[in-house]
């Protein structure tokens, strides 16, 4: 009678260690899974504000294009791309360098939407 119980006694230990084992195991899948699922939707979100933005640039650079010449993808990207620069702050010459232009003509391209910001900072005062 005692090996009885001594043996289910130690058949309960062992159950309840694999018990233990196994949850420990399911948790870290788990954690695992969330943080990918995390992962991925800060991806998107990301992905979307870079389209907002650029949407944004498009538009304000089709309010400043209207009624002048019509410009290429490749022209309107490049314009698209100085103007996200200029807007977080980089230096005129820091831009021409970057597109591997002259300082002149960054200068040129930028100028519209320089002088609209001028005009808006004259309201608000």
């Amino acid at each position: 009678m005692g090996w009885v119980i001594t043996m289910l006694f130690g058949t309960a230990v062992v159950l309840l260690i694999l018990s233990f084992i196994k949850t420990t195991h399911s948790k870290s899948q788990l954690e695992q899974q969330m943080e990918l699922v995390s992962i991925s939707v800060r991806n998107e979100v990301h992905e979307l504000e870079k389209q907002i933005r650029n949407m944004q640039l498009d538009a304000e650079i089709t309010a400043q294009q209207s009624g002048a010449m019509e410009m290429s993808s490749d022209e309107r990207i490049m314009l698209r791309d100085m103007l996200d620069m200029h807007k977080r702050g980089y230096s005129i010459e820091s831009i021409a360098g970057k597109k591997k232009i002259s300082p002149l003509e960054a200068e040129r391209m930028l100028t519209p939407f320089m002088e609209r910001k001028a005009e808006r900072s004259m309201v608000a005062q």
